[in-house]
């Protein structure tokens, strides 16, 4: 499994080249974040999956920086993010809503006021108040939602990693005992 993945993983030498990137060499380049085992792993997965429900695209340097701060494997943190793009990120939001009306006892959906060009300060206000009314929950429930998926994410590739490797045992010792 090891090397599936770190045959698409950028090289570290490919940071160290990079002019743009020379001033954080010394923080990109720790060997931490460029060492794949169970451990980095599932914890790129975890920031990854937590900072892909970051708004527009911070999601990349997000994980960028939980995995300078927690010390895991940096590409993979930032290529799990990708789990976000134009077709799944409306579903997610919706379901972080729905969760956070759960969540924060919300009344039900209010819709967004109708566009009137007539009166745009109007129009303005009241969209103004709608958005606060959609912030709390949504922000509850894009928080609770990042956290769920960072912990499903964590437990499900730490158990993908012990069965592979339960695998590879077993194998190996079918292997010698032939």
């Amino acid at each position: 499994m090891r090397r599936f993945i770190k045959k698409y993983l950028p090289d570290p030498s490919a940071i160290a080249d990079n002019p743009w990137l020379r001033p954080f060499r010394s923080s990109l380049l720790h060997p931490r974040l460029w060492h794949l085992n169970r451990h980095s792993a599932a914890g790129a997965v975890a920031a990854g999956l937590f900072c892909g429900l970051i708004p527009g695209p911070l999601q990349m340097l997000g994980a960028a920086i939980c995995a300078l701060l927690f010390r895991v494997n940096l590409p993979l943190a930032m290529f799990v993010t990708l789990y976000t793009n134009p077709f799944t990120i409306v579903p997610l939001y919706v379901l972080a809503y729905a969760m956070g009306r759960f969540l924060t006892a919300s009344e039900s959906f209010i819709a967004p006021p109708a566009f009137n060009p007539a009166d745009m300060l109007a129009w303005t206000e009241a969209m103004r108040l709608w958005m606060l009314s959609v912030a709390k929950p949504l922000g509850f429930g894009l928080l609770a939602l990042a956290s769920g998926l960072a912990i499903l994410g964590y437990a499900a590739t730490q158990a993908a990693w012990r069965w592979h490797l339960i695998r590879a045992w077993r194998r190996r010792s079918a292997r010698r005992k032939a």
